[in-house]
């Protein structure tokens, strides 16, 4: 688990071995082959770029091209344990509509994200007067595919009032974890498991 990314790396932790998982905005199949090598998951994946889908499937994984804003309708419910989706929530144009089908479709549902309330994006708001570009979020406003910027305690608050339960939170500051004493002010990323 040391190759995979920190957020990944925390989901790979804790998917319950021999689990069905959907990975959705899977990229090249990272996750999911840590989780079908080491947990004994049946782990699927849904990808909207096509380079990745075809990473992922050179990787001898079950993934096909889709976007998570239309084609998780098309999936059953409860057709998996858990449903993923990490650093995509705000690439989607109604991440609201994507975190209920996350949670239809699988029983529990991991997210994570970048959180735009971090000391430094705000420092860089503050001092620069300039959307910041930093590790997490390397690209320029222009060229981003983040179109929604959530915060830990925006999501906090979209899960309460859809009435999700959180079954665990994690928070990030570089590659280690950090208390959630002060998340949305000190942690660069978020993961959370949700269940309803």
């Amino acid at each position: 688990m040391n190759s995979l990314r920190p957020d990944l790396a925390i989901i790979a932790r804790n998917v319950a071995p021999g689990s069905r998982v959907l990975d959705v905005g899977c990229g090249d199949g990272a996750l999911m082959a840590e989780l079908r090598d080491h947990r004994d998951v049946d782990a699927r994946g849904l990808e909207l770029d096509p380079e990745n889908v075809s990473a992922a499937v050179a990787r001898g994984l079950s993934v096909i091209q889709g976007d998570a804003d239309t084609d998780l309708a098309d999936y059953p419910d409860r057709s998996f344990d858990y449903a993923i989706l990490s650093q995509t929530l705000q690439t989607t144009h109604r991440p609201d509509r994507v975190l209920e089908h996350l949670l239809r479709i699988g029983g529990r549902a991991f997210v994570s994200f970048p959180n735009f309330a971090h000391w430094r994006v705000r420092l860089s708001l503050l001092w620069g007067g300039r959307m910041p570009v930093t590790r997490l979020l390397p690209v320029a406003w222009y060229e981003t595919p983040n179109i929604h910027h959530v915060t830990v305690d925006d999501f906090r608050a979209l899960v309460k009032e859809r009435g999700i339960t959180v079954e665990g939170a994690w928070f990030l500051n570089g590659d280690k974890l950090t208390t959630a004493a002060a998340a949305n002010f000190r942690a660069e990323h978020a993961v959370f498991l949700l269940n309803r």
